[in-house]
């Protein structure tokens, strides 16, 4: 298992054709490599989380085509590609009382390891449960 801490921009964009690839673009122009995203959209608008590899520019991307945006952290934990992952990484915020947010990711078959992309609402302490996790170490819940 591998974790670190990361930034995730939750974008307001309205609901229509087209307003992803803008996105999407923006990112592809300056060579940045998306590690994960997810929408929720209700009626005429919507909200995309993204997840970035290098996002020390993406937020004055961001700001410079227009769109406004939430800068946070989140945790990018890599596991590997078998049942029972996200039920070990779950089980130890839960046992260490750090609540989940928002959890998204993804794998692909043949894959050794999958990415789970999670917000918390301490993620400090998240970060050092799924540390420990990591090591083997006891948890000091």
């Amino acid at each position: 298992m591998r974790v670190h801490k990361i930034k995730q921009f939750s974008v307001f964009m309205p609901n229509k054709p087209g307003a992803l690839t803008r996105l999407a673009a923006l990112f592809s122009e300056k060579g940045i490599n998306i590690l994960g995203i997810a929408s929720e959209v209700r009626d005429d608008s919507g909200l995309v989380r993204i997840a970035l590899e290098n996002d020390a520019e993406a937020s004055s991307i961001l700001s410079a085509a227009g769109f406004s945006s939430v800068e946070t952290h989140i945790l990018s934990v890599e596991v590997e590609d078998k049942p029972g992952e996200l039920l070990r990484v779950a089980a130890a915020l839960a046992d260490g009382k750090v609540n989940i947010t928002t959890v998204y990711g993804t794998s692909v078959e043949g894959a050794k390891t999958s990415r789970i992309l999670i917000a918390a609402q301490n993620t400090d302490r998240a970060l050092q449960l799924l540390e420990q996790l990591a090591s083997g170490a006891p948890s000091n819940a």
